[in-house]
């Protein structure tokens, strides 16, 4: 089918758009040359999708497990697509987000936008996982479109509270949380742009590591914005973190987040204990208006466990990580306004372009953007605004302004192994279905405080749970060095062991 051609009308209107008038004797001419391009689109339409061969053509792509198979609605597909036959991960059973691209699975990021899409390929961390001899046995519940840090907007409905159903799994990757409480999953994988692996792993009380930006391939993962997107493991256990680790990590000539990719056999660190470990304790990650006390009190009592296995805290200061808000706000709401408008897309950058999700995701913003979350229509007012009014200065301010605040961390990581906080301020949230559109918006970001700058300075973090208050759990935050995940996974390990956290 030919490539439809604008008329008259439709120049008109575009150069309107632009800001530029064409008077009528302009027209024709560029009709004309119009035209000639636009013949030049029909035979690029017509050449073949480049597609590899799927390395692993055995899948189901199964259905939507019933409510008493999945009581925390963290499952959108139980699923069958076993790996090779020996591996790391031999037998292992995985979950992945539904924003993860597996071929002939439905992938809708939890929003009625894609509803219908099917991706033809697997993502890179799909590949690996399959490769490790892991099999992908669910297709993962999330917040609608990943923007939110609550999971109570998948358009599928919210996803609970393993430890007190009244409450929320946390965001966005809420699924990937709650499904490591079914004894048919054993690991799972979530994304991470504010927060979204460690916010759930802290409200839910599992293991949840945000990788350094750029270690693990991004290839075939629906994003936010290349400069802070990251994907990485959610496990049951340190040790299960690590391992799979070793599986995803590593360069991707296809992903255009990676440079240089140091990888660590993250397993190896693990038994090394956290005597002469140097934590840095950040003022800052304590005390917030939005914190609860028995949280602080509950990290506290944490890394004063770590101390008596012999890691050596000192109280330490940056104020910028406070004042961080304005850096991540901007390039959240300008970032994912860019991506959003090129429909998932992007533009300028070497790698593998999904033209299917483009056009899924083209064609339902058209027709379905009224489904979209709060959180992602005020992303689109506010970045839709800023660039248009201020044309992108507060974006390209925010993206300098990184390098101040990853610097501000990274002079006191010259000091000390890891630095140490509460992941989130506060426990779960409660499932409120009453909620108006402002409390949905207001607890939709209110988690994030901690989490969110280490996304836009792309230092590995880890969540791991380090106690329990009024039946939820608290979440401890450790945060390394770039490229020194093993590190962060040794001291998460080292207090893993040494507690059982629901009796803390």
């Amino acid at each position: 089918m030919a490539i439809r051609k604008p008329t008259p009308e439709d120049l008109k209107r575009l150069a309107e758009a632009n800001h530029f008038e064409l008077a009528e004797d302009e027209l024709e001419g560029y009709q004309l040359m119009i035209s000639a391009l636009f013949d030049s689109y029909d035979v690029l339409d017509q050449m073949p999708e480049t597609k590899e061969p799927l390395k692993y053509p055995d899948r189901d792509s199964g259905m939507r497990p019933t409510l008493e198979m999945d009581p925390y609605n963290a499952i959108l597909r139980q699923c069958r697509l076993p790996g090779a036959s020996g591996g790391k991960l031999n037998g292992k059973r995985i979950g992945l987000k539904n924003n993860i691209n597996v071929a002939g699975m439905p992938m809708t990021c939890a929003s009625k936008v894609l509803e219908g899409y099917i991706p033809e390929t697997d993502a890179t961390i799909v590949t690996r996982l399959l490769d490790a001899g892991g099999d992908v046995v669910a297709l993962l519940n999330l917040d609608n479109f990943a923007y939110s840090g609550a999971g109570d907007t998948s358009s599928f409905g919210p996803t609970l509270n393993p430890h007190n159903t009244d409450h929320l799994a946390g965001g966005s990757s809420g699924g990937s949380a709650a499904a490591l409480y079914y004894d048919y999953i054993d690991m799972t994988i979530g994304g991470d742009q504010g927060g979204s692996i460690r916010i759930p792993a802290s409200f839910c009380g599992v293991v949840g590591h945000k990788p350094t930006h750029g270690l693990v391939p991004y290839t075939g993962i629906v994003g936010i914005d290349n400069t802070f997107d990251h994907t990485g493991p959610m496990t049951r256990t340190v040790a299960d973190a690590a391992l799979m680790l070793e599986v995803l990590a590593g360069k991707d000539p296809l992903d255009p987040r990676q440079g240089e990719v140091p990888v660590q056999a993250y397993t190896e660190s693990l038994g090394l204990g956290a005597g002469g470990i140097r934590i840095g304790v950040l003022q800052e990650g304590f005390g917030l208006p939005e914190s609860e006390a028995d949280v602080d009190a509950g990290v506290q009592k944490a890394l004063g466990i770590l101390g008596e296995l012999g890691a050596q805290q000192e109280s330490v200061s940056v104020p910028f990580h406070q004042r961080s808000a304005g850096i991540v706000w901007s390039l959240i709401s300008e970032g994912g306004t860019a991506a959003l408008r090129s429909n998932g897309l992007g533009h300028g950058w070497a790698g593998v372009y999904n033209a299917g999700l483009a056009d899924a995701m083209g064609k339902g913003l058209k027709t379905q953007s009224k489904d979209l979350s709060p959180q992602a229509k005020l992303v689109l007012l506010v970045g839709s605004y800023m660039t248009d009014q201020y044309n992108g200065r507060m974006y390209a301010k925010a993206q300098n302004a990184r390098r101040d605040l990853r610097k501000a961390y990274d002079n006191l990581l010259e000091r000390y192994d890891v630095l140490a906080m509460p992941t989130t301020p506060m426990k779960a949230h409660r499932n409120d279905a009453n909620s108006d559109s402002g409390a949905i918006l207001t607890h939709g970001w209110d988690m994030t405080s901690n989490t969110a700058p280490f996304n836009m300075t792309g230092h590995p973090a880890i969540s791991i749970p380090c106690g329990k208050s009024n039946g939820l759990p608290i979440g401890l935050m450790i945060v390394g060095k770039h490229f020194d995940d093993a590190m962060v996974l040794r001291v998460a390990n080292a207090f893993e062991q040494h507690t059982n956290w629901e009796s803390l």
